[in-house]
């Protein structure tokens, strides 16, 4: 297992769906993950100090593992199966470990909340980690085609994801709607 940092979140310009960039601590690997959008805004919302009028739904599982005496010591993306990576959260309650299975970008999620560490496993990082000599940026740019969205407004991401329609997702990015 290697620990990781989270990089940033981008949009993929082609398939139109977020990745959030996990950094090796070591290095200059990025691990791309492909994400949906709501846990998209609630990773960047974390990443910018956003807080919301409400407590989302990584919120309330925060709120929640906290209230039962508990922490979240940290998450590991264990495997990537059939294009899907699988994470694990470790949570501690009394001097006890219980591991419990999660979605990647939710365990990302409750990892920023709670001031966790992540980590990926060695072969996860060989398989699927894609490695830059020089700028992070350019890496950034070059492993998705773009600038991060770590400046984006969460407001805007917001009102982006409430008005965009299921054929602007269906569509390549050149063709007219």
């Amino acid at each position: 297992m290697r620990e990781m940092t989270v990089y940033g979140v981008s949009f993929d310009l082609v398939g139109k769906q977020p990745i959030v960039l996990l950094r090796t601590q070591e290095g200059n690997t990025f691990l791309p993950i492909w994400i949906g959008h709501p846990e998209a805004a609630a990773i960047l919302m974390c990443l910018q100090g956003a807080e919301p009028q409400r407590p989302m739904t990584h919120d309330l599982a925060t709120s929640i593992v906290a209230s039962l005496d508990a922490e979240i010591r940290q998450i590991a993306v264990t495997e990537l199966r059939e294009n899907t990576f699988h994470a694990k959260i470790t949570l501690v309650r009394n001097g006890t470990e219980v591991e419990l299975d999660a979605r990647t970008s939710d365990a990302i999620a409750l990892a920023l909340r709670c001031d966790a560490k992540i980590f990926a496993a060695d072969h996860v990082i060989e398989e699927s980690g894609v490695e830059f000599e020089g700028d992070e940026e350019e890496a950034s740019r070059r492993l998705i085609g773009q600038d991060s969205l770590a400046d984006l407004d969460p407001d805007e991401f917001r009102r982006f994801l409430d008005t965009v329609s299921p054929d602007e997702f269906a569509s390549e990015p050149d063709e007219e709607q």
